[in-house]
């Protein structure tokens, strides 16, 4: 277990408004410190002058250093799987967690406070404040209230307790890992048992009632950053105070995932799911002929008497759905309204060219023909197969007018059987699901079919 401790100085006390001006980070293996790093940061903002009066950082020091994005990657590289140590840590954590947010990275690592460090090592004094805890143990502070000095001040202070009392770091440091992320009410041998691979999970409150549905790539992550963050969200502490146990189910693939987890929201309506709701005005794609004979596309408002070839919640919906089918059908972005320029203006070497005339009407409306047949193809009774929950065995999916009505998991595909799946709601919802993928599915994972039979009606886990 290695340690990162941690000092930095800032414009103010606000995490969410103020910047980090200068920052200092020791790697502690246990033993003795084996890595360092220091730099001033342009915190973006003004320094106020009395922050100038404790650090001695004024706007002309920083007008030159570095952003927080230009040295984030070494920063991260340094704190990654380490234990984050800094005295008065929630201060420098919620400092640099905003910094890495504002990237778009979720940064939430272990944490040791060396103010609680020293509560338990050194027990009975008056005050636990940087300055008063190294005084009292005659731990020199090269240079007070700047961080490199801050930093190696908490590092001897750290290095102290660790060599002569390495049980109270590591049952903190044991302590912090369960409540950094999981519920009060949620035992930690349960947390290790959640899976890391893909399907929809259940959680529960303390009276087995089902709260909360969601889905996930790989649920044990999910479940970890329901509580990791911002923990000041009512609608998640709220949720963290309640639930006390998880169930999953495993489905191989994000488009089962999906499936599953809209139909058990409608089946349940968890306490903490928002209702799906539908838009009271649809969207929708159409495609006609230009003068040059080119297939264009088109998305436009739903009108009566002239219906689309596919429908949409909202106009980003139909351009996402759209920019599939460019990728997966070697499609023209012009000629499908998802640019308003040529291809080769912004040098777009996927383009062939149609937009400019350099191929044949023929040869690109064969490619558009085919992405219009597989809309229309999932307007019909059609049968999708994927990868299953495991390599020996295959997902099989019916849908009817684009709706999905049985699922189920065989061994392969010549071994699907109608009347071994599982019936479910007819719910719109899923129509939304099967258009997301559908671009992405080759032409040998769709097959139509002429009718159904009916299975017997179950759900996953009988709740």
């Amino acid at each position: 277990m290695e340690f990162a401790i941690v000092d930095i100085e800032t414009t103010g006390g606000n995490s969410k408004f103020g910047g980090i001006t200068e920052i200092a980070i020791l790697i502690h293996d246990g033993a003795e410190i084996k890595e360092t790093f220091q730099t001033l940061l342009n915190p973006q903002q003004r320094i106020p002058d009395y922050i100038t009066g404790l650090t001695g950082i004024d706007n002309a020091m920083v007008q030159d250093a570095p952003l927080f994005e230009e040295v984030a990657e070494q920063i991260w590289e340094m704190l990654a799987g380490r234990v984050f140590v800094a005295h008065q840590v929630n201060f420098d954590f919620s400092f640099i967690r905003e910094a890495f947010l504002a990237l778009d990275r979720d940064f939430s690592p272990s944490k040791l406070c060396t103010v609680r460090l020293s509560r338990k090592a050194f027990p009975g004094l008056r005050s636990y404040g940087l300055g008063r805890i190294c005084e009292h143990l005659r731990i020199p502070i090269e240079a007070r209230h700047r961080a490199m000095g801050d930093a190696k001040a908490t590092a001897i202070l750290f290095d102290q307790v660790i060599k002569k009392q390495p049980e109270v770091v590591y049952e903190l440091v044991k302590g912090k890992k369960a409540l950094r992320f999981l519920p009060p009410n949620f035992p930690s041998h349960r947390f290790e048992q959640i899976p890391t691979e893909c399907g929809v999970y259940y959680m529960l409150d303390s009276n087995s009632r089902v709260v909360y549905v969601g889905k996930a790539i790989n649920i044990q992550e999910r479940f970890r950053s329901h509580f990791s963050g911002d923990s000041t969200l009512v609608q998640k502490q709220a949720l963290k105070a309640v639930v006390a146990d998880l169930k999953w189910e495993l489905t191989g693939t994000e488009f089962m995932a999906l499936l599953l987890e809209t139909l058990e929201i409608k089946r349940i309506w968890p306490k903490f799911n928002a209702a799906i709701k539908r838009p009271s005005q649809l969207w929708g794609l159409y495609s006609y002929q230009d003068g040059n004979g080119f297939t264009r596309f088109q998305i436009a408002k739903v009108r009566k008497n002239n219906p689309p070839l596919e429908f949409f919640f909202n106009q980003e919906e139909a351009r996402l759905f759209l920019k599939d089918a460019v990728d997966n059908y070697q499609l023209c972005s012009k000629l499908t309204g998802i640019r308003s320029v040529p291809c080769a203006t912004v040098q777009d070497d996927r383009c062939e060219g149609a937009c400019r005339s350099a191929i044949s009407p023929g040869s690109y409306n064969a490619k558009a023909q085919s992405f219009i047949e597989n809309i229309q193809a999932s307007k019909k009774g059609i049968q999708i197969c994927t990868p299953g929950r495991t390599p020996d065995e295959v997902a099989a999916c019916v849908f009817e007018g684009g709706i999905l009505k049985y699922y189920g998991y065989f061994e392969s595909e010549e071994s699907v059987d109608f009347s071994q799946m599982k019936a479910v709601p007819s719910h719109p919802e899923t129509a939304y699901v099967l258009r997301q993928f559908l671009p992405k599915f080759s032409t040998e994972q769709i097959k139509i079919i002429a009718q159904t039979v009916s299975p017997s009606y179950e759900l996953p886990l009988g709740f």
